[in-house]
């Protein structure tokens, strides 16, 4: 999935939570969590100084002497950052937006290994010297070698797409012709690396060190969601018939991953890149179609009924079926979705949201010691072991602003139908 740690009650009586509080003060709810979203993130962005390229750790509470968390340190999630500088945007925060955005061209660019224009799945945060993005790694002491993690060195297919969605939205505020290159150049990228066909859709990326990555044949309906957003975008503003024919084939695939009996999407495929996923279930992959797809088929709607008894967990919503706790991210997913299919947001989600703020202003990952997914971080783990953490989140903190806010990233405005936005 492309969030990283390394890196459900009716539904009537959810939208009836809605009255529970007068309108003015959930509003002020809202508004509270609006603003402490976006001046966390305006307080990580201006922490790296000057006006140039840069990138923000994900987890930027993470100090250097816990060996147990050695991995994540001053790592720069791809996602995470597309995700920020999205954010930044919907707060009016342009210029730090473009600092990320410029962090990504150059490190497409000037690769340390590869010269086919990917990015990775994260970098080394802070700001980016004499036009150089580092690789995130660290020299492990006992054995004395340089460490790097192979997810974070190698390329997911949903990260290049969110990239790109970050890059198409600079190039909205700015016209800077630089920024609608980069985006093709990235899901040009994936078009060459990662098409595969029965069903035709984009598979996982790339994961591994340099001299040993190997491809990733499942398909994810979250990626193909990504590719499609990224690439109907990109193919309206450049008129590039290719970027056409790939949001037509990612979106196909996506429609194909809705089951109409159970009014859900499977989660993909499995490794053979064929064979439905029908078992898991993930909370982005069942509440992004209703954002990136506009207008998307009135059936969908019906997700609702499966997202509140599958992914519900108290007042929040959980990332795996059955949650073992909340996922603050996906909390704020549904916020938006909610909002993008013109229903209200409970006033208590709200407020969890809020809830979720830590000393530095960013939100809580999760307010469990830990939540678990379902899903494994790549090939060479021998368990489910990608988790979320009781930790500040970058991307955590983004959603929250983007919900907030009443902004689509897939879209890059804000959602219409709203309520009034803050």
């Amino acid at each position: 999935m492309s969030t990283q740690w390394h890196h459900a009650a009716s539904l009537g009586l959810i939208f009836a939570l809605a009255t529970s509080t007068p309108a003015h003060a959930a509003s002020a709810i809202r508004q509270r969590l609006a603003d402490s979203s976006c001046s966390a993130l305006h307080s990580v962005a201006v922490a790296t100084p000057g006006n140039g390229p840069m990138l923000l750790a994900s987890y930027p509470s993470l100090k250097h002497g816990d060996d147990s968390t050695r991995a994540l340190q001053n790592v720069a999630f791809v996602y995470d950052n597309a995700l920020a500088g999205i954010a930044l945007t919907a707060c009016g925060e342009h210029d730090q937006a473009r600092r990320i955005a410029d962090a990504l061209l150059l490190a497409a660019a000037h690769d340390p290994s590869f010269k086919d224009g990917r990015l990775r799945n994260a970098y080394r945060a802070g700001a980016v010297d004499a036009g150089k993005v580092e690789l995130p790694g660290y020299w492990q002491t006992h054995g004395n070698y340089w460490s790097q993690d192979p997810y974070q060195v190698g390329t997911a297919t949903g990260n290049v797409a969110w990239a790109a969605l970050l890059l198409l939205t600079v190039y909205n505020n700015t016209h800077d012709r630089r920024y609608l290159d980069g985006a093709v150049a990235q899901l040009t990228w994936i078009q060459t690396h990662t098409l595969s066909g029965a069903p035709p859709a984009y598979e996982g990326g790339l994961f591994g060190y340099d001299n040993a990555q190997r491809a990733q044949h499942w398909k994810a309906t979250e990626h193909n969601i990504d590719v499609y957003a990224a690439a109907t975008w990109a193919a309206r503003d450049s008129n590039d018939a290719m970027l056409t024919q790939q949001a037509r084939l990612a979106g196909s695939f996506v429609n194909a991953m809705w089951d109409s009996t159970q009014h859900r999407f499977f989660v993909g495929t499995l490794d053979d890149g064929k064979t439905l996923s029908r078992d898991k279930s993930g909370l982005d992959a069942q509440v992004w179609p209703l954002l990136a797809f506009n207008p998307h088929p009135a059936e969908w709607n019906q997700v609702w009924s499966w997202v509140d008894a599958q992914h519900r967990s108290g007042d929040g919503y959980g990332y795996r079926r059955q949650p073992d706790g909340v996922w603050t991210e996906g909390t704020a997913q549904v916020a938006t979705a909610l909002q993008a299919s013109d229903k209200p947001v409970p006033d208590a989600l709200w407020q969890l949201l809020t809830n979720q703020r830590s000393g530095d202003g960013m939100l809580y990952a999760t307010p469990q010691p830990h939540i678990s997914t379902d899903f494994a971080i790549g090939p060479t783990s021998t368990y489910a072991d990608f988790f979320y953490y009781h930790q500040p989140h970058l991307g955590a903190t983004a959603w929250a602003a983007l919900a907030a806010k009443g902004w689509n990233p897939f879209t890059g405005q804000p959602i219409t139908r709203a309520e009034n936005t803050p």
